[in-house]
């Protein structure tokens, strides 16, 4: 009956909910286990920034008997929480594995969905549902030379199952969440890391710590109320932002908020502050001023602080996406890393030897890392050849813009729905609270 295209947790979720309806479902997955962006995302320092319980499904049949280690689990406690789903439910028992979806074609003539893998295997089905994620096709800039480094490159994205940094020099290009994580991670055990920065990442404290199953046993009780209560918010976290007009506030009120915010941690400065953080520049700049006044404490190089920090923000504080992180700011005060602003000094070329800059500076490197992000939120779809009754393929169709139906399927193409995707809430909300 039904073709879903990914096995993260909204293919895992679809096909669980599909067998409910009596229907028969098939998962074509390209990697080749189960949990998604987790399966590929491994590389050092890699987790979730939404604390536990939230990112899991929200059925008691599966939280009841599991608990995880992390407050914020890594990827190997995602990928053990999906082995556990496979072993409660047998998951896997309708899951084509190493299967890369290359074209998927409607069939006016018979009503079916012809559904062809890059390996030639072809599959038929009434309903496809595409479960491709936000961020599944990574992307990698067209950096003159890069054929030429006679060292390791690896994308972030598809990170070897092992790999030792240790004694290295190594370089990393990007400095969004997963660069942030990265950084931290490698910075004590590499010879030397030189950090290439577009932007300053305004990170916000993780406030990570191991749990208990102890206190998970205790918290379960709360589960079903967390899990409702995320409906009602913003962003798909327990906490939302405050509607009080900020006039009607003193600035004593707010500092104590933010305070609070602070050391709690996660992303309650961004999704519980005021709702006016969005439309209010002044408050806006009031955010960002406490914000960096708790950065720059942590970094006693001046030229380090306004590099990191700046005076004046990059941009308004929340309208791009902060990343969580545990030690980020301290690693730059080690001897063995340089931070190099790319404003300044521009990536020319990569070289045999490693990257130079417009500076004429060249940066040998062993290993040059891309945490180069993704082609985010319609890349996972426009990446298959999908034609529907007139025939054009959805990435010429989408060229100049997304056109839905409330974020869930498109014009000319019956029977295909997405979530997660595409005009849906995924851009602005915590993944699973989307989903399940």
């Amino acid at each position: 009956d039904i073709i879903i295209v990914g096995a993260g947790f909204a293919g895992v979720h679809q096909l669980l909910n599909f067998r409910k309806l009596g229907l028969t479902a098939k998962i074509l997955e390209a990697g080749g286990g189960l949990a998604g962006t987790w399966y590929w995302n491994r590389y050092p320092g890699a987790r979730v920034d939404s604390e536990m319980p939230i990112y899991q499904f929200s059925d008691p049949e599966l939280w009841k008997d599991w608990s995880f280690t992390e407050y914020y689990p890594d990827w190997r406690g995602i990928q053990a929480y999906f082995r556990y789903v496979d072993q409660k439910l047998d998951v896997k028992r309708d899951v084509l594995f190493n299967s890369q979806v290359a074209s998927a074609h409607w069939n006016d003539s018979v009503n079916r969905w012809t559904v062809t893998t890059e390996d030639g295997r072809v599959f038929r089905a009434q309903f496809l549902s595409l479960c491709t994620g936000i961020g599944s096709k990574y992307h990698v800039p067209d950096f003159k030379g890069l054929d030429t480094f006679k060292g390791e490159v690896h994308h972030t994205a598809r990170w070897p199952e092992e790999y030792d940094f240790t004694g290295k020099r190594a370089g990393i290009i990007g400095t969004g969440a997963t660069g942030v994580q990265v950084i931290q991670e490698i910075a004590p055990v590499v010879a030397h890391l030189t950090v290439f920065q577009r932007t300053p990442n305004l990170t916000l404290p993780m406030r990570q710590r191991k749990i208990s199953v102890e206190e998970q046993k205790k918290m379960k009780d709360l589960y079903p109320i967390l899990y409702r209560r995320r409906y009602q918010t913003f962003a798909g976290f327990p906490y939302d932002q405050d509607p009080k007009p900020v006039a009607d506030t003193t600035p004593e009120e707010r500092a104590l908020a933010f305070e609070d915010q602070w050391e709690k941690g996660g992303f309650r400065l961004w999704f519980g502050s005021y709702t006016e953080l969005y439309t209010n520049q002044k408050f806006n700049d009031e955010v960002y001023a406490f914000w960096r006044e708790r950065v720059r404490e942590r970094i006693p190089d001046p030229e380090l602080q306004e590099k990191l920090a700046p005076m004046r923000p990059p941009h308004p504080f929340g309208v791009r996406r902060p990343s969580l992180e545990q030690r980020y700011y301290e690693v730059y005060s080690q001897p063995n890393v340089t931070l190099i602003d790319i404003n300044k000094a521009a990536i020319e070329e990569i070289t045999p030897k490693g990257l130079k800059t417009s500076d004429g500076v060249e940066h040998e490197l062993d290993v040059l890392v891309l945490a180069t992000g993704f082609d985010m939120v319609t890349g996972g779809i426009t990446s298959i050849d999908i034609r529907g009754q007139d025939g054009i393929p959805i990435k010429e169709k989408w060229a100049d813009g997304v056109q839905s139906y409330l974020g869930l399927a498109s014009a000319t193409y019956p029977n295909m729905f997405w979530i997660y995707g595409p005009q849906s809430p995924s851009s602005f909300s915590n993944g699973p609270s989307s989903i399940v």
